[in-house]
């Protein structure tokens, strides 16, 4: 039980760090990615997020190797959602 505890904590905690990474600092009237003249992103900006994104990947599905049955296929369709959402997010950037 206190082994599922800490890889659920650590998992919730990989998951709210990727979150918040690509949460929005914008404040003004305009929305974000208005036509505000907002250039796509340097090469190397969407490279460091896709490194970010795998090792975060990996991370979570490292969480869940100690979990058994149901409990570790829900962890790793999470895992894998937020990868391809994060992987989403890059092709997004990278226009």
């Amino acid at each position: 039980m206190k082994k599922t505890l800490i890889a659920l904590s650590t998992a919730a905690l990989c998951l709210g760090f990727s979150a918040s990474s690509f949460a929005a600092s914008h404040v003004g009237a305009a929305p974000m990615g208005a036509a505000s003249g907002a250039a796509p992103m340097a090469k190397s900006d969407t490279k460091a997020m896709k490194k970010k994104a795998d090792a975060d990947y990996k991370a979570a599905k490292d969480a869940c190797k100690p979990m058994k049955g149901a409990e570790q296929k829900a962890c790793m369709d999470q895992a894998k959602a937020d990868h391809t959402k994060a992987e989403a997010e890059i092709k997004a950037a990278k226009k």
